[in-house]
């Protein structure tokens, strides 16, 4: 292709920038520059073009100002030790009455205006932060209740599908002890599955290998 020609889909210096409409018209329908499409974060089966993968507001799980929100951070690190910067980290959780913001819950809609349940953030930042509610107990289906727990998905380079995790909040001592995923591990093993105390909500490592990888489940 000549020099003197642009190339369609140039990826822009920063593709983590937000897509923003060369023609200077938005919703125009058509375009007098050419488009610019950034990349998602990497994957082995990927990268893809970056359209509606993340979204600006991708991180709120509930809304800013939310009563009780908080903020859950962490890293996604690799088996030597190392920061992941191009991960992708999905969650899903109930509301803290332990109902899904989702038409499929049968005891009706969330009581908590703002609070979606969904969130999805990058590391591009080396860390993800995701602000969200203190999740309520649900059911085990064995007569008992769960620990309150988010549920999480990571994307990242060298997986061929995503990695499923939890995370339980680590001062949830007496639930914790009570829920039967955890009982089921080696105590040493359900340790990576806590999410420990910070200034404004909890920290959570992924760690995808080595000797204090994360335990992953099969979904």
């Amino acid at each position: 292709m000549s020099g003197s020609v642009p190339d369609p889909l140039d990826v822009p210096p920063d593709p983590a920038g937000p897509l923003q409409p060369r023609s200077g018209r938005r919703g125009s329908g058509f375009l007098t520059e050419p488009l610019r499409l950034g990349t998602t974060p990497s994957a082995t089966v990927g990268p893809y073009l970056a359209i509606g993968l993340t979204w600006a507001d991708g991180a709120w799980a509930a809304a800013e100002g939310t009563p009780g929100g908080f903020w859950l951070r962490g890293r996604v690190l690799d088996g030597a030790g190392d920061v992941v910067t191009d991960a992708m980290v999905e969650t899903w959780q109930a509301d803290p009455d332990g109902r899904f913001p989702s038409p499929e819950d049968p005891r009706g809609p969330s009581s908590y205006p703002g609070f979606r349940g969904y969130a999805r953030a990058s590391t591009l930042s080396g860390e993800f932060a995701v602000h969200t509610l203190r999740p309520g107990r649900l059911p085990d289906g064995r007569g008992g209740l769960q620990a309150p727990h988010v549920d999480v998905s990571v994307f990242a380079r060298g997986l061929l599908d995503r990695v499923v995790t939890r995370v339980y909040l680590a001062d949830e001592t007496e639930a914790n002890a009570e829920d039967a995923v955890l009982r089921s591990l080696p105590e040493d093993r359900r340790a990576t599955l806590l999410a420990t105390p910070a200034e404004d909500g909890y920290r959570f490592d992924v760690h995808l290998q080595g000797d204090r990888e994360t335990v992953f489940f099969a979904v």
